[in-house]
Protein backbone atom coordinates (compact mmCIF):
# COMPACT_ATOMS: atom_id res chain seq x y z
CA UNK A 1 0.00 0.00 0.00
CA UNK A 2 1.28 3.59 -0.78
CA UNK A 3 -0.04 6.77 1.17
CA UNK A 4 -1.98 7.75 -2.19
CA UNK A 5 -4.94 5.19 -2.12
CA UNK A 6 -6.88 3.93 -5.66
CA UNK A 7 -9.49 7.11 -6.29
CA UNK A 8 -12.03 4.90 -5.76
CA UNK A 9 -10.98 3.61 -2.31
CA UNK A 10 -10.92 7.28 -0.91
CA UNK A 11 -14.41 8.00 -2.54
CA UNK A 12 -15.28 5.31 -0.62
CA UNK A 13 -13.85 6.36 2.69
CA UNK A 14 -14.97 10.02 2.34
CA UNK A 15 -18.38 9.30 2.26
CA UNK A 16 -18.23 7.38 5.15
CA UNK A 17 -16.41 9.89 6.94
CA UNK A 18 -19.09 12.78 5.73
CA UNK A 19 -21.58 12.35 8.44
CA UNK A 20 -21.36 15.50 10.78
CA UNK A 21 -19.42 14.09 14.06
CA UNK A 22 -20.97 14.34 17.30
CA UNK A 23 -18.21 16.62 19.36
CA UNK A 24 -17.64 16.92 22.51
CA UNK A 25 -14.96 18.91 24.46
CA UNK A 26 -13.02 17.00 26.94
CA UNK A 27 -10.63 18.61 29.77
CA UNK A 28 -7.22 18.75 29.14
CA UNK A 29 -4.18 19.37 31.39
CA UNK A 30 -2.47 23.00 30.81
CA UNK A 31 0.86 21.49 29.50
CA UNK A 32 -0.62 18.78 26.81
CA UNK A 33 0.58 19.64 23.25
CA UNK A 34 -1.65 22.14 22.16
CA UNK A 35 -3.64 22.02 18.72
CA UNK A 36 -4.73 18.33 18.88
CA UNK A 37 -8.19 18.06 17.74
CA UNK A 38 -10.92 17.86 19.79
CA UNK A 39 -12.29 14.03 20.28
CA UNK A 40 -14.81 13.23 18.02
CA UNK A 41 -17.23 10.35 18.25
CA UNK A 42 -18.83 8.03 15.10
CA UNK A 43 -22.45 8.30 16.37
CA UNK A 44 -21.66 8.38 19.99
CA UNK A 45 -18.67 6.01 19.76
CA UNK A 46 -14.88 7.04 20.07
CA UNK A 47 -13.62 4.53 17.73
CA UNK A 48 -10.68 4.22 14.94
CA UNK A 49 -7.81 2.18 14.60
CA UNK A 50 -5.18 0.82 16.77
CA UNK A 51 -1.86 1.65 14.50
CA UNK A 52 -0.97 -1.83 15.40
CA UNK A 53 -3.49 -2.56 12.53
CA UNK A 54 -1.09 -0.28 10.18
CA UNK A 55 2.81 -1.83 11.66
CA UNK A 56 3.90 -2.33 9.01
CA UNK A 57 3.75 1.20 7.93
CA UNK A 58 4.76 4.31 9.99
CA UNK A 59 3.19 6.62 12.45
CA UNK A 60 2.55 8.87 9.91
CA UNK A 61 1.15 6.63 7.30
CA UNK A 62 -1.16 5.13 10.48
CA UNK A 63 -2.52 9.16 11.11
CA UNK A 64 -2.79 9.27 7.48
CA UNK A 65 -4.71 5.74 6.95
CA UNK A 66 -6.46 6.52 10.63
CA UNK A 67 -8.13 9.79 8.72
CA UNK A 68 -8.54 8.06 5.37
CA UNK A 69 -10.57 5.31 7.15
CA UNK A 70 -13.25 8.01 8.57
CA UNK A 71 -11.97 7.95 12.27
CA UNK A 72 -12.26 9.78 14.73
CA UNK A 73 -8.92 8.58 16.92
CA UNK A 74 -6.32 6.59 16.95
CA UNK A 75 -4.27 4.55 19.79
CA UNK A 76 -0.74 4.14 19.45
CA UNK A 77 1.40 1.16 19.68
CA UNK A 78 5.25 1.45 21.61
CA UNK A 79 7.96 1.03 19.04
CA UNK A 80 6.23 1.53 15.88
CA UNK A 81 8.59 2.84 13.24
CA UNK A 82 8.30 6.85 12.82
CA UNK A 83 8.75 8.09 9.64
CA UNK A 84 10.58 6.69 6.28
CA UNK A 85 13.87 8.93 8.13
CA UNK A 86 13.55 6.49 11.30
CA UNK A 87 13.28 6.70 15.17
CA UNK A 88 10.73 5.27 17.39
CA UNK A 89 7.30 6.33 19.12
CA UNK A 90 7.29 6.32 22.90
CA UNK A 91 7.91 8.38 25.55
CA UNK A 92 11.85 8.77 23.90
CA UNK A 93 10.35 10.45 20.74
CA UNK A 94 12.01 13.98 20.09
CA UNK A 95 10.41 17.45 19.67
CA UNK A 96 10.88 16.83 16.09
CA UNK A 97 9.07 14.09 15.88
CA UNK A 98 6.29 15.75 17.96
CA UNK A 99 5.71 18.34 15.97
CA UNK A 100 5.29 16.32 13.38
CA UNK A 101 3.15 13.76 14.37
CA UNK A 102 0.95 17.02 15.85
CA UNK A 103 1.07 18.76 11.94
CA UNK A 104 -0.35 15.09 10.89
CA UNK A 105 -2.91 14.83 13.19
CA UNK A 106 -4.28 18.67 12.74
CA UNK A 107 -4.05 17.28 9.13
CA UNK A 108 -6.31 14.03 9.30
CA UNK A 109 -8.40 15.29 11.86
CA UNK A 110 -6.94 12.23 14.06
CA UNK A 111 -7.29 12.76 17.78
CA UNK A 112 -4.85 10.05 19.98
CA UNK A 113 -6.38 8.81 22.32
CA UNK A 114 -4.70 5.56 24.34
CA UNK A 115 -1.40 4.20 24.30
CA UNK A 116 -0.24 0.59 24.44
CA UNK A 117 0.13 -2.28 24.56
CA UNK A 118 3.53 -1.39 26.29
CA UNK A 119 4.94 -2.82 29.49
CA UNK A 120 5.25 -0.74 32.33
CA UNK A 121 8.05 -1.43 35.29
CA UNK A 122 7.01 -2.22 38.86
CA UNK A 123 9.19 1.01 39.80
CA UNK A 124 7.63 4.57 39.94
CA UNK A 125 10.08 6.79 38.51
CA UNK A 126 10.00 4.30 35.31
CA UNK A 127 6.20 4.07 35.28
CA UNK A 128 6.08 8.31 35.38
CA UNK A 129 7.98 8.21 31.85
CA UNK A 130 4.94 6.73 30.31
CA UNK A 131 2.48 8.78 31.64
CA UNK A 132 4.32 12.07 31.43
CA UNK A 133 3.98 11.13 27.56
CA UNK A 134 0.36 10.22 27.81
CA UNK A 135 -0.20 13.54 30.07
CA UNK A 136 1.59 15.32 27.29
CA UNK A 137 -0.49 14.21 24.78
CA UNK A 138 -3.58 14.71 26.68
CA UNK A 139 -4.85 10.39 26.32
CA UNK A 140 -7.28 9.11 27.91
CA UNK A 141 -5.80 5.78 28.73
CA UNK A 142 -2.90 3.11 29.19
CA UNK A 143 -2.82 0.30 27.73
CA UNK A 144 -1.02 -2.77 29.44
CA UNK A 145 -0.71 -6.05 31.01
CA UNK A 146 1.72 -5.10 33.73
CA UNK A 147 -0.81 -6.63 36.22
CA UNK A 148 2.37 -6.80 38.56
CA UNK A 149 2.35 -3.22 38.36
CA UNK A 150 -0.74 -2.50 39.73
CA UNK A 151 -0.20 -0.69 42.95
CA UNK A 152 1.78 2.04 41.44
CA UNK A 153 -0.86 1.94 38.34
CA UNK A 154 -3.13 3.09 40.30
CA UNK A 155 -1.52 5.74 42.34
CA UNK A 156 -0.38 7.27 39.09
CA UNK A 157 -3.98 6.94 37.65
CA UNK A 158 -5.36 9.00 40.05
CA UNK A 159 -2.24 11.11 40.00
CA UNK A 160 -2.61 12.20 36.10
CA UNK A 161 -6.17 11.43 35.58
CA UNK A 162 -5.04 9.04 33.37
CA UNK A 163 -6.96 5.10 32.87
CA UNK A 164 -5.03 2.03 33.29
CA UNK A 165 -7.04 -0.26 30.87
CA UNK A 166 -5.39 -3.80 31.26
CA UNK A 167 -4.88 -6.00 27.93
CA UNK A 168 -6.01 -9.68 27.17
CA UNK A 169 -3.99 -11.74 24.72
CA UNK A 170 -5.00 -15.41 24.18
CA UNK A 171 -4.66 -17.98 26.61
CA UNK A 172 -1.09 -19.53 26.46
CA UNK A 173 -2.32 -23.06 27.37
CA UNK A 174 1.91 -24.06 28.19
CA UNK A 175 1.81 -21.11 30.41
CA UNK A 176 -0.25 -21.32 33.57
CA UNK A 177 1.78 -17.77 34.82
CA UNK A 178 -0.01 -15.68 31.97
CA UNK A 179 -3.50 -15.07 33.45
CA UNK A 180 -4.58 -12.10 32.18
CA UNK A 181 -6.54 -13.62 29.21
CA UNK A 182 -9.07 -14.30 31.59
CA UNK A 183 -11.32 -11.77 32.49
CA UNK A 184 -12.09 -13.12 35.69
CA UNK A 185 -8.43 -12.58 36.86
CA UNK A 186 -8.84 -9.33 35.54
CA UNK A 187 -11.99 -8.23 38.00
CA UNK A 188 -10.12 -9.57 40.77
CA UNK A 189 -7.42 -7.51 40.02
CA UNK A 190 -9.31 -4.35 39.61
CA UNK A 191 -11.10 -5.09 43.05
CA UNK A 192 -11.41 -2.22 45.54
CA UNK A 193 -9.19 0.40 43.44
CA UNK A 194 -9.75 3.22 41.60
CA UNK A 195 -12.13 3.30 38.71
CA UNK A 196 -9.30 4.58 36.37
CA UNK A 197 -7.87 0.90 36.55
CA UNK A 198 -9.78 -1.89 34.62
CA UNK A 199 -9.77 -3.53 31.22
CA UNK A 200 -8.96 -2.92 27.38
CA UNK A 201 -11.43 -5.68 26.44
CA UNK A 202 -9.90 -7.20 23.35
CA UNK A 203 -13.16 -9.45 22.29
CA UNK A 204 -11.17 -11.11 19.69
CA UNK A 205 -8.64 -12.83 22.06
CA UNK A 206 -11.46 -13.67 23.96
CA UNK A 207 -12.57 -15.37 21.27
CA UNK A 208 -9.46 -17.56 20.23
CA UNK A 209 -9.19 -18.26 24.52
CA UNK A 210 -12.84 -20.38 24.02
CA UNK A 211 -14.71 -17.52 25.62
CA UNK A 212 -17.90 -15.53 24.64
CA UNK A 213 -16.60 -11.88 24.52
CA UNK A 214 -20.08 -10.29 25.38
CA UNK A 215 -20.23 -12.79 28.42
CA UNK A 216 -16.95 -11.30 29.34
CA UNK A 217 -17.95 -7.66 29.12
CA UNK A 218 -21.41 -8.67 31.33
CA UNK A 219 -18.71 -9.38 33.94
CA UNK A 220 -16.23 -7.00 34.19
CA UNK A 221 -19.36 -4.54 33.68
CA UNK A 222 -17.97 -1.04 34.04
CA UNK A 223 -14.64 -2.04 34.32
CA UNK A 224 -14.49 -2.22 30.42
CA UNK A 225 -12.19 1.08 30.07
CA UNK A 226 -11.29 0.67 26.54
CA UNK A 227 -11.73 -2.01 23.65
CA UNK A 228 -9.75 -4.17 20.83
CA UNK A 229 -12.89 -4.21 19.79
CA UNK A 230 -12.40 -7.85 17.01
CA UNK A 231 -15.31 -9.39 15.08
CA UNK A 232 -13.66 -12.90 14.00
CA UNK A 233 -15.43 -16.05 12.67
CA UNK A 234 -14.24 -18.48 14.60
CA UNK A 235 -11.47 -19.57 17.74
CA UNK A 236 -8.52 -19.94 14.55
CA UNK A 237 -10.16 -17.88 11.83
CA UNK A 238 -9.19 -14.25 10.95
CA UNK A 239 -10.20 -10.75 11.63
CA UNK A 240 -13.22 -9.78 9.63
CA UNK A 241 -15.12 -6.58 9.09
CA UNK A 242 -17.73 -5.70 12.15
CA UNK A 243 -21.18 -7.47 11.50
CA UNK A 244 -19.73 -10.52 9.76
CA UNK A 245 -18.15 -12.52 12.60
CA UNK A 246 -19.12 -14.10 15.55
CA UNK A 247 -18.45 -11.20 18.14
CA UNK A 248 -21.64 -9.81 18.84
CA UNK A 249 -20.14 -6.56 18.10
CA UNK A 250 -23.41 -4.76 18.19
CA UNK A 251 -24.44 -6.64 21.48
CA UNK A 252 -21.07 -5.58 23.11
CA UNK A 253 -20.98 -2.32 22.31
CA UNK A 254 -24.70 -1.88 23.77
CA UNK A 255 -24.02 -3.54 26.88
CA UNK A 256 -20.42 -1.43 27.55
CA UNK A 257 -22.40 1.23 27.04
CA UNK A 258 -25.47 0.21 29.73
CA UNK A 259 -22.60 0.51 32.36
CA UNK A 260 -21.37 4.06 31.10
CA UNK A 261 -18.14 3.08 28.65
CA UNK A 262 -17.17 6.29 27.27
CA UNK A 263 -13.36 4.89 26.29
CA UNK A 264 -12.09 4.36 23.14
CA UNK A 265 -13.04 1.36 20.70
CA UNK A 266 -10.05 0.23 18.52
CA UNK A 267 -10.00 -1.72 15.31
CA UNK A 268 -6.94 -3.86 15.79
CA UNK A 269 -7.17 -5.29 12.29
CA UNK A 270 -4.56 -8.01 12.28
CA UNK A 271 -5.89 -9.04 8.52
CA UNK A 272 -5.27 -8.10 5.05
CA UNK A 273 -2.02 -6.38 6.89
CA UNK A 274 -0.93 -4.11 3.54
CA UNK A 275 -4.25 -3.28 2.61
CA UNK A 276 -6.85 -3.26 4.99
CA UNK A 277 -7.94 0.57 5.39
CA UNK A 278 -11.12 -0.44 3.20
CA UNK A 279 -11.65 -3.18 5.75
CA UNK A 280 -11.26 -0.58 8.94
CA UNK A 281 -13.44 1.88 6.67
CA UNK A 282 -16.72 -1.18 6.94
CA UNK A 283 -15.91 -1.34 10.26
CA UNK A 284 -15.95 2.39 11.13
CA UNK A 285 -19.46 2.60 8.99
CA UNK A 286 -20.95 -0.49 11.10
CA UNK A 287 -20.79 1.81 14.03
CA UNK A 288 -22.11 4.42 12.48
CA UNK A 289 -25.16 2.84 10.98
CA UNK A 290 -25.24 1.48 14.33
CA UNK A 291 -24.53 4.23 16.92
CA UNK A 292 -27.62 6.29 14.22
CA UNK A 293 -30.20 3.16 14.45
CA UNK A 294 -29.70 3.14 18.62
CA UNK A 295 -30.07 6.89 19.02
CA UNK A 296 -25.98 7.08 20.18
CA UNK A 297 -25.44 10.28 18.61
CA UNK A 298 -28.28 12.30 20.64
CA UNK A 299 -27.07 10.72 24.22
Amino acid sequence: MHSSLPRRHFLRNAALAAAAPFVVSPSRAADTISGIPKLRSVAGTFIGPQAWTFNRFTVLEAIEFAGRSGASVIEWFPGQKFSKDGGSWGPGATPEMEKMALDALQKWNITPMNFGVTGIANDETEARKTFDFAKRWGLYGITTESVESVAILEKLAAEYDIRVCFHNHPRQPNNPNYKVWDPQFILDTCKDRDPRIGACADTGHWIRSGLNALDAVKLLKSRVLSMHLKDRVDEKGEDVPYGTGKASVDAILTEARSHGFKGNASIEYETNWDHSITDVAQCIGYVRGLGLARGWDKA
